[in-house]
């Protein structure tokens, strides 16, 4: 376990020292859940059924969890750029836990994606969106979506080093805008056909979004939905418990074995 700790704070260190030299990456990926926001906020607001500053309200807890489930894309993404330009190979013959160079990945992102929730959380008070619930049950809200986002983390690291070339890690990444679509991260569901709000229900972004609204104080629960987003904060934490029960050790196993 301290060899895990300590090669796992070595590789958060690289892979933080591989976001400062990419600044123009960083700043983007920062900035264009702020961009979404005033379009979504200012554009589709005007055309639903909720006032604009009330759709705000609705909206900022659902982009953070879409920005959130976009670790499956960064995570893929880097992964696959450290196989396929033999990074990947170079560390394997490394006196290193087989475990620590995934771990860093994620740890390194969760820090990255800490960092970036500060700006989207100071646009959104500033169109209007509030914390009507306790600090302590807004901590939560933060605590779930960082989970939440090293749980997708995860899941984009397997899907990485399952990749056959970075193009199409990308190209695979880049698909993974439908998942918010299909969830209430953006509209509510009650007005959807009856199998498509329960697809978009059943989506881990709905449970979490709804949970945030909740813990946060933007919006209640909405009745007769799925178990998920019904029991929302349990629904969350079972949802990303499944996650990375399921895409950890695949993850890491998949590491361990790559190249041989």
């Amino acid at each position: 376990m301290s060899t895990l700790a300590h090669d796992g704070t070595a590789m958060l260190g690289r892979q933080l020292l591989r976001v400062r030299n990419n600044p123009a990456l960083a700043i983007l990926t920062q900035t264009m859940p702020i961009t979404m926001l005033l379009f979504f906020g200012y554009v589709f607001g005007s055309a639903l059924a909720m006032p604009g500053a009330d759709y705000r309200a609705f909206l900022v807890p659902g982009l953070l969890v879409a920005t959130a489930a976009n670790g499956i894309m960064t995570g893929m993404f880097q992964a696959a750029q450290d196989l396929h330009r033999g990074v990947t190979d170079r560390l394997r013959t490394l006196p290193v836990s087989r475990a620590a160079v995934p771990l860093g990945q994620a740890l390194a992102d969760l820090v990255v994606t800490a960092a970036g929730t500060v700006p989207l959380l100071l646009v959104g008070l500033a169109v209007g969106w509030r914390v009507e619930g306790s600090a302590a049950a807004a901590l939560g809200a933060v605590g779930l979506l960082l989970l939440f986002r090293f749980a997708c983390t995860w899941a984009g690291i397997l899907l990485g080093l399952l990749s056959r070339s970075e193009e199409a890690a990308g190209q695979l990444g880049s698909a993974t805008f439908m998942l918010p679509l299909l969830s209430n991260a953006y509209i509510p569901t009650d007005n959807l056909p009856g199998w498509l709000r329960t697809l978009a229900e059943w989506n881990p972004i709905s449970a979490v979004a709804t949970a945030l609204r909740d813990l946060f104080g933007n919006a209640s629960v909405p009745e007769g939905a799925a178990w998920p987003v019904s029991h929302p904060v349990a629904g969350s934490l079972a949802w990303c418990a499944v996650l990375i029960a399921v895409f950890l050790p695949l993850a890491v196993r998949r590491y361990a074995g790559t190249g041989r």
